[in-house]
């Protein structure tokens, strides 16, 4: 067979002729008789194997070709493309590799599209701070620790641990994917930041906390949607993407519940809604727009075009709504809609029923007895609820009229 139409034993395209080692017109005998590779003209060992004419090395390295045979001829025998050996994987196909794999988990649903955005962001890094061509083998420590430097003069320290977290996780899978055969040596000086170096960087911060009198300013001067959001997210402890996805059939109006796992998670939440948040998802519902396509029909929220209003990146449309809200009405510091997530937290606290607290937030136990509680009672979550209620507007109930079932500390509910 012609060389030029003969294919690569490791990329399957057409193999470029060797500027050295051939010697045209005389052809080297075979190192030994059952020497399994002939002398192809081309300058190089080659065996045709279904029906395909593999190279393996020049002719002056007859041992190499040979071992390079030995190393793929099962994969090539049975009809497989061999895997690349080991020195061979550069950082661009790691990166090629892992965001292709990461790919299969956004389309399967397990894995958000923000999510690879950020394994883009780190696999962008790298190749930005190693050079595509670079192999894989020969990254050491004193590499991983000059991109430590770069990641720290970008981020945070919450920054810098989430992309040392996803560095580490692109070389593990290298090592499951067999692309590497022994894991890569991150060296000391690629660890994440200490607890205590967290400690004092929330000390400088400012507190992630609005006053009761600032929600309430942000309630009268909202729009009905993001009224029924701000109730939402002061009374569950919800966020962004719970508000933007949750669906009409989450909630009885009629028995002020609201039962959605979080989306982040997929944990059950339950939580007593307050008469207030009831009447203004009732006053929003009544002049929601129709929503504009078949997935987004059952959400409680869409924008004035019909569309979601969730949107995975920071700047979703309720981040910039509760922006401008908060510009017009001169609430500064670095607050956000999240941070009513923050301050329900906060508040609930003073329930003294953490685990009660923590099922409202859909937040995941850890803990043994978690394994053995199959229930929360509605009555600690509607304690838990009634805190953060007689914080926000200072009058206490101690029954919920419209909700018979739940009561407080054992209180039969009025009539």
């Amino acid at each position: 067979m012609d060389s030029n139409s003969s294919t690569s034993a490791v990329t399957g395209k057409p193999a470029p002729t060797p500027k050295s080692g051939r010697q045209p017109g005389v052809k080297p005998a075979k190192p030994y008789p059952d020497f399994p590779l002939y002398a192809h003209a081309s300058g190089r060992w080659a065996k045709k194997i279904r029906g395909r004419t593999l190279f393996f090395g020049p002719w002056d390295n007859p041992d190499c070709a040979l071992a390079r045979y030995l190393d793929q001829k099962e994969a090539l025998h049975a009809g497989r493309t061999p895997r690349a050996a080991a020195d061979e994987v550069t950082v661009k196909d790691l990166a090629n590799a892992f965001l292709a794999h990461k790919q299969d988990s956004v389309d399967a649903g397990e894995l958000s599209p923000r999510t690879w955005r950020d394994c883009k962001y780190t696999c962008d890094l790298l190749v930005s701070e190693l050079g595509k061509r670079r192999l894989v083998t020969d990254i050491g420590p004193a590499d991983f620790a000059k991109i430590r430097r770069t990641m720290a003069k970008r981020w945070g320290l919450h920054g810098l641990a989430k992309h040392i977290q996803g560095v580490r996780s692109i070389f593990k899978y290298a090592l499951e994917a067999e692309l590497i055969e022994k894991p890569v040596r991150f060296g000391p000086g690629f660890k994440r930041p200490s607890k205590k170096n967290f400690r004092l960087e929330k000390a400088k911060q400012e507190t992630k906390l609005f006053t009761a009198e600032e929600i309430r300013k942000m309630l009268d001067a909202a729009s009905p949607s993001m009224k029924a959001m701000i109730l939402l997210a002061i009374n569950c402890g919800y966020g962004n993407a719970d508000c933007g996805t949750l669906p009409v059939r989450a909630m009885d109006l009629d028995a002020g519940m609201i039962v959605f796992p979080r989306p982040k998670t997929g944990l059950d939440r339950r939580c007593p809604m307050w008469p207030e948040t009831v009447a203004a998802v009732k006053q929003w519902l009544a002049v929601r727009p129709a929503p504009k396509g078949d997935t987004d029909t059952d959400l409680v929220f869409v924008t004035v075009r019909g569309g979601s209003w969730f949107k995975e990146a920071s700047d979703n449309p309720i981040s910039k709504e509760t922006a401008k809200l908060l510009k017009k009405l001169k609430i500064n510091g670095s607050r956000n809609f999240y941070t009513l997530r923050h301050t329900h937290r906060t508040i609930a606290d003073a329930a003294c029923d953490q685990r009660a607290s923590g099922y409202i937030m859909g937040h995941v136990d850890e803990s043994m007895a978690s394994h053995y509680v199959e229930r929360i009672a509605d009555e600690r979550l509607l304690r838990v609820s009634e805190t953060v209620r007689t914080w926000l507007f200072g009058t206490p109930r101690e029954a919920v009229h419209d909700q018979p079932h739940l009561t407080i500390a054992g209180t039969a509910a009025s009539a």
